[in-house]
């Protein structure tokens, strides 16, 4: 492993979100740039030295697009695990329960951590609380994360998705997003940009 303390994790940027055919389709995504800006921080980190983990969400035996069988838990281009860096594959919400996450961060000598990846406010916040409760210091590269709208509890998903995306009970992505930020910030985590990543740790 590096030297450094500090490590990025990036979780669930793959292409089975893209391929989905029931609701939420990629069409709803908020930022359906994810991957080129996670990439820039992939780039960043490893031009620090700075250990790079991907993260994969799988359900087997579903046959929906997180079953492995279905060849879609794989990092949507142009990302691609470099030679060396490690690719965990969960089925829990958070990076550490159903993982060897915590045990190799460990032997690694690893202190902090940054979060992005797919999605804002469900398996990136889950990571950054349980980070944090696991004594990590904890970065969440907000704009380097990514979500869709949530319709309200028992509302109809079988409706066209312009129906769910007008229907004013429906959580927007920005309001989403909103309620991330200031849940973690000053908690759980410090919420950054990917400037901020990118400037390093040192930033002003």
């Amino acid at each position: 492993m590096a030297t450094t303390r500090r490590a990025l994790l990036v979780i669930d940027v793959q292409e089975s979100f893209r391929k989905r055919e029931t609701w939420p389709s990629w069409g709803t995504v908020s930022r359906p740039e994810i991957a080129e800006t996670v990439d820039r921080l992939v780039r960043a980190a490893r031009e620090r030295g700075e250990p790079v983990f991907w993260v994969l969400h799988e359900e087997p035996g579903t046959g929906g697009p997180f079953d492995p069988v279905n060849d879609l838990i794989r990092p949507i281009p142009p990302l691609a695990p470099a030679e060396g860096e490690q690719v965990l594959r969960k089925t829990s919400h958070n990076a550490f329960t159903t993982t060897d996450l915590a045990r190799t961060l460990t032997l690694g000598g690893i202190t902090e951590l940054a979060v992005c990846g797919i999605r804002t406010e469900q398996c990136c916040e889950t990571t950054a609380r349980v980070a944090s409760d696991l004594g990590y210091r904890v970065d969440y590269v907000v704009d380097a994360t990514a979500t869709n709208p949530i319709p309200a509890p028992g509302a109809d998903l079988t409706r066209p998705e312009e129906e769910i995306l007008a229907d004013p009970e429906t959580l927007g992505v920005r309001e989403i997003e909103e309620r991330t930020v200031r849940a973690l910030h000053g908690r759980f985590a410090e919420v950054i940009t990917a400037e901020d990543y990118i400037a390093g740790p040192d930033r002003a």
